[in-house]
């Protein structure tokens, strides 16, 4: 089975950046498309930027339009949330997420673990 495993995470100011990594394993992510996902405390998963396994098409929620960047490197098999300027509500845990982009790739979906990203004003 595939893994995901996140890092980057982190404490930091309002303002400041983060940067965060989610190197993928077992399985090539050239055929999935990827996301990034956040969870703040007693609220529900949400998606946060997606990009497709042919980079034509990025999306992000719009919260974090013209803030985050999300880029992936097929080569080195990872995918990478640039966040700057970020804001207090930006506060959570985020996860990768990998969705194979044809019904017959194995494994279909594989999630990461989660970085914990805590903004402080």
């Amino acid at each position: 089975q595939g893994q995901l495993v996140e890092s980057g995470g982190g404490t930091v100011q309002v303002g400041g950046s983060l940067r965060l990594s989610c190197s993928a394993s077992g399985f090539a992510i050239s055929a999935y498309g990827m996301r990034y996902y956040r969870q703040a405390p007693g609220q529900e998963r949400e998606l946060v930027a997606r990009i497709s396994n042919a980079d034509t098409g990025i999306y992000y929620t719009d919260s974090v339009k013209g803030r985050f960047t999300i880029a992936r490197d097929n080569a080195k098999n990872l995918v990478t949330l640039q966040m700057n300027d970020l804001k207090a509500e930006d506060t959570g845990k985020y996860y990768c997420h990998a969705l194979a982009g044809a019904a017959h790739y194995r494994p279909q979906e594989v999630w990461g673990q989660g970085t914990l990203v805590t903004v402080s004003s």
